[in-house]
């Protein structure tokens, strides 16, 4: 049998193996993509009168996430943020159980990288790191009051995180098979109790509220199912 043209083996193995899946090489143009969430928030689970859109950004005014009601799979979501001084917040994917979301999902972790008690932690807590689980290869969000421009892609079990036009940050989650370590060594922290490799690769996505008495700002939110 004559073998088979370089691209076209190329394309078979890439649509076999996630972790072939490209991410974008730049954000997208996601203008007529759905919407994360409507204005309404018909189409959202969270308690009553925390979050709220106000011009088109989305914030919540306490400690509480806001979830999607639908479930996702492999998707490319598309949005913008924007921290105040210590903001401390989060998108979360894979979520299984929004009740005790934060062992049972992925959280690509906002930070304001630039303050004294975000830039003293672990890589792994700053700004477009898996929290807890991989450092992004380098910071590059803005500083707080200006908006930031996230595209995650999800695919199977890997995870890319594009920030503000740079790719920092790709899993294989599949390689996080302990709950107390990392493949380079380091630790994960104790609440982070299931490895990620167990972790199922759908479920709800949320977005972190007022967490540690700092504001997070939302504004843009659009995903593409794939």
């Amino acid at each position: 049998m004559k073998s088979l043209p370089f691209l076209l083996l190329l394309a078979l193995l890439s649509s076999c193996s996630p972790k072939l899946a490209v991410p974008p090489a730049s954000h997208p143009d996601s203008g007529k993509w759905e919407n994360l969430f409507s204005t309404n928030l018909a189409d959202a689970i969270f308690p009553a009168g925390i979050w709220t859109f106000s011009d088109g950004v989305l914030t919540a005014s306490e400690d509480q996430c806001i979830w999607t009601k639908k479930d996702y799979s492999d998707f490319i979501l598309d949005l913008e943020f924007k921290t105040a001084e210590g903001t401390n917040s989060g998108v979360i994917v894979h979520c299984t159980n929004i009740e005790n979301w934060i062992p049972n999902s992925v959280e690509i972790q906002i930070a304001d990288d630039y303050s004294e008690e975000w830039s003293s932690h672990p890589r792994t807590w700053q700004c477009a790191a898996i929290f807890g689980h991989l450092p992004a290869k380098k910071s590059v969000v803005k500083k707080p009051g200006e908006w930031n421009r996230y595209t995650i892609t999800c695919k199977g079990k890997m995870i890319y995180v594009m920030l503000n036009g740079e790719l920092v940050t790709e899993m294989d989650r599949s390689l996080w098979t302990s709950a107390t370590t990392n493949p380079d060594g380091s630790e994960i922290p104790s609440w982070l109790s299931t490895p990620f490799a167990e972790l199922p690769t759908h479920g709800h996505i949320g977005l972190q509220g007022k967490h540690a008495g700092a504001p997070i700002y939302f504004r843009n939110m659009k995903i593409r199912e794939l």
